[in-house]
């Protein structure tokens, strides 16, 4: 018999006691010591954060119960009669100790200035983005420096990753909206004629997902604009054509990845994340993060369109168009607008000059 299982379900009063239930009779066939109502309320929200949502608990069981087992010897050694809140998150700790080898690492190649991300200062053409890294059965938020350079040209957006076979299909997708976005945004009086270069520093591995589209299209505009972007920030989104933000995965690992950054080198305040309006529903982050956040120390902005997150990353408003599709004068929108002009006409210029050398007999015509 065909049966479709879901991977989650929604979190009701009805799913909340039926796994309350569950757990406590798991529990007793395994012989092990009954949960508190803190511990079940942590395993809940855990379940919550393996379903990556607020409002659903993960099907996923078996994890569910390793982590019980897990806690409930810890329960042991600490000679307690029940399994608390406190014993579950020791073992999450232990857990992550396992298997942290690989996130310590590329934190320690941070701070060393061997992998190179910025956390304070403003740059033109560079932003931070955020990446995900599974090892084993866990995953880590690790941040990615983006770079995009931009030079007159016919060449279009290249995209690095995609050129020498380490960027996969989702990604090369999300660099090509990239075009669509600024062709249909900024380039409706000429030709959308420029060579662009984008790249995501220091990984030499596979890329997937179009998670960095967002930063990537903030890092050309600076590019373009001659704008420097905050690097106290971090950015994930996924983009369209029409510059509307989209929601990605693995948000709260991204997020707690350039956290531990940003606390290695001192949290200042002025540090932060920039995600999706549509992941809001999708955080379930750390406590130390969630305390750091309430004290102001920390901070995680969503947004809906790509001007909302470049406003973040530049510091002001970059400039809405009037009903005439006109920028105010000398916002960066406006300035990339000029830009893209300048350069369309000087490849004009060239574009003549070489029809020119190529068929002199058409250069009446040609100058005509």
């Amino acid at each position: 018999v065909l049966v479709d299982f879901d991977e989650d379900i929604p979190m009701v009063d009805e799913s909340l006691e039926q796994f309350a239930q569950l757990l406590k009779t798991r529990t007793s066939e395994e012989g092990m010591a009954p949960l508190t109502a803190d511990a079940v309320a942590r395993l809940a929200t855990y379940s919550a954060r393996l379903a990556e949502h607020q409002g659903r608990l993960s099907a996923r069981i078996g994890d569910l119960f390793q982590l019980v087992s897990e806690a409930d010897f810890i329960r042991h050694l600490a000679s307690d009669e029940m399994t608390d809140a406190g014993h579950i998150e020791r073992a999450l700790k232990a857990k992550a100790t396992r298997t942290g080898r690989v996130s310590a690492r590329i934190l320690d190649d941070m701070l060393a200035g061997i992998i190179l991300i910025d956390t304070a200062g403003a740059a033109v053409g560079k932003c931070n983005g955020l990446t995900v890294l599974e090892v084993g059965d866990s995953a880590f938020g690790v941040p990615a420096r983006i770079s995009a350079t931009v030079y007159p040209g016919g060449s279009g957006i290249v995209d690095i990753e995609r050129e020498v076979n380490l960027g996969q299909p989702i990604h090369s997708k999300g660099v090509m909206i990239l075009t669509g976005y600024l062709g249909s945004r900024y380039a409706q009086e000429f030709p959308l004629a420029i060579s662009a270069s984008i790249a995501l520093e220091q990984s030499y591995g596979y890329v997937d997902g179009d998670s960095a589209s967002l930063g990537e299209v903030c890092t050309l505009i600076s590019a373009l604009s001659k704008t420097p972007l905050k690097q106290c920030f971090a950015i994930t989104g996924s983009i369209n054509q029409f510059g509307e933000v989209q929601a990605v995965g693995g948000v709260n690992e991204k997020i707690e990845g350039f956290f531990r950054l940003c606390e290695a080198r001192g949290l200042t305040g002025d540090q932060g994340a920039i995600i999706p309006q549509a992941n809001v529903a999708t955080l379930m982050l750390d406590e130390k993060v969630l305390q750091a956040v309430r004290a102001g120390q920390f901070h995680v902005y969503a947004v809906r369109q790509v001007d909302e997150a470049l406003s973040l990353l530049v510091g002001e408003p970059v400039g809405e168009a009037d009903e005439e599709g006109q920028f105010p004068e000398n916002s960066v929108n406006a300035r990339v607008v000029d830009r893209l002009r300048d350069i369309a006409e000087m490849l004009s210029e060239e574009d003549l000059k070489e029809l020119e050398k190529e068929a002199p007999q058409l250069q009446p015509e040609l100058k005509s």
